[in-house]
């Protein structure tokens, strides 16, 4: 599958205030930056996929020092590159880090490692995911003085199959996508820095990858 059979799947006022920001998607955003604005040896961004300006205007805030640049294939969100993540119209080792947030489950699942192995091409460093993780989860926070707040989170083992809702062709912990499949797949790419499932947003996966440099 080439890109020119993936389109834009929403137009860009999906993306307006009111219908697409709440607050488990804002701390996905707080994730978003913090894991490029704490690395100083970031100084240049390809974000796949963006939706929104959140992360670039974040940037020029945080860490103006930043060259950051978008890529897309659905032209009315106005990004820096048109084109799509399974092949990338850029050179390689271009970009300190690739990223891709909530992007790979627009693809189909066969297209994910092409779409992995033109982020690790184009990274000279790091490439960052986030994925969505379906399941129930059952959720704890509490706190008590003088001591620090405590936060559990589990999710609830249920593994529908997945259907095509128009937006997303997979979701990790549906039924034949399970972490544990999509984890060794990421391995055969990259060096797992971080994995994790923010509390305030149990429906996102985040991958913290390190490109793996063959020779």
């Amino acid at each position: 599958m080439n890109n020119q059979q993936y389109v834009s799947q929403v137009p860009a006022n999906h993306y307006r205030f009111e219908k697409y920001f709440f607050s488990a998607r804002w701390m996905s955003y707080f994730y978003q930056i913090r894991e490029i604005v704490n690395r100083k040896d970031i100084h240049s961004v390809l974000d796949i996929g963006p939706g929104t300006p959140f992360l670039r205007n974040s940037l020029v805030t945080f860490r103006e020092d930043i060259t950051y640049k978008t890529l897309d294939i659905a032209e009315d969100t106005h990004p820096d590159i048109i084109g799509g993540v399974t092949n990338i119209p850029i050179a390689d080792n271009s970009y300190d880090v690739v990223c891709a947030f909530q992007v790979l489950e627009h693809i189909e699942y066969r297209d994910m490692e092409k779409a992995l192995r033109e982020m690790k091409r184009v990274s000279k460093k790091y490439v960052f995911i986030s994925l969505p993780h379906f399941g129930p989860s059952v959720e704890l926070s509490f706190k008590l003085p003088f001591i620090k707040r405590v936060k559990l989170a589990w999710k609830i083992p249920y593994m529908p199959v997945h259907t095509f809702n128009g937006q997303h062709y997979w979701e990790i912990g549906k039924k034949g996508y399970s972490v544990q499949k999509i984890r060794k797949i990421m391995k055969k790419h990259f060096h797992i820095i971080d994995e994790y499932v923010p509390f305030e947003n149990q429906y996102h996966r985040f991958y913290i990858l390190r490109k793996i440099h063959t020779s």
